[in-house]
């Protein structure tokens, strides 16, 4: 009985085994899902995975600015590059401020911030109905503690792709 048992399990083992095998069905024939360029990842260059990991998806402001800085003008270059190759896809502009001051204060400065990133991309060629704005203010931070280097990360835009050319 032993001997079947510890056949069996061999048997299974050796099955399982040939699941992995990305080639198993031809040369070339891979796993769709993970390969690199596959549709939908971060090394397919018309995917939004892609756009967040290559092209960068946010830009980020001095305290109590709207103004993009020459780094912001960079990644929003690429930003608007992507956009004008993969007209596919639409743009929601998040525009987001650090704890300090007012939650009026700061949903203000996060609506002209993520205004200053729409109309960057409309004078780069990006149609404006691919493009949408709103506002956070300070609710929605991505570091949380009362230190500059958590504040200098909340002030920022983030551009998030979606599928359909209009918004």
């Amino acid at each position: 009985m032993t001997f079947l048992k510890t056949a069996t399990l061999v048997a299974a083992l050796f099955a399982l085994g040939a699941c992995t095998n990305a080639d198993r069905f031809g040369p070339g024939s891979g796993n769709a899902a993970g390969g690199i360029g596959a549709a939908g990842s971060v090394d397919d260059p018309t995917s939004p995975a892609y756009f967040n990991a290559a092209v960068g998806d946010r830009v980020l402001f001095q305290v109590d600015q709207s103004t993009l800085t020459s780094e912001g003008q960079a990644t929003l270059d690429g930003q608007a590059s992507w956009l004008l190759t993969n007209v596919a896809y639409s743009a929601l502009i998040e525009g987001h401020a650090d704890e300090q001051g007012t939650q009026a204060y700061n949903l203000a400065l996060g609506e002209r911030r993520a205004s200053t990133v729409q109309n960057y991309l409309i004078s780069k060629g990006v149609a404006p109905n691919r493009l949408r704005i709103i506002s956070y203010g300070k609710e929605r931070p991505i570091e949380i503690c009362s230190d500059e280097a958590c504040y200098m990360q909340n002030r920022r835009a983030v551009t998030v792709i979606t599928a359909g050319a209009g918004v």
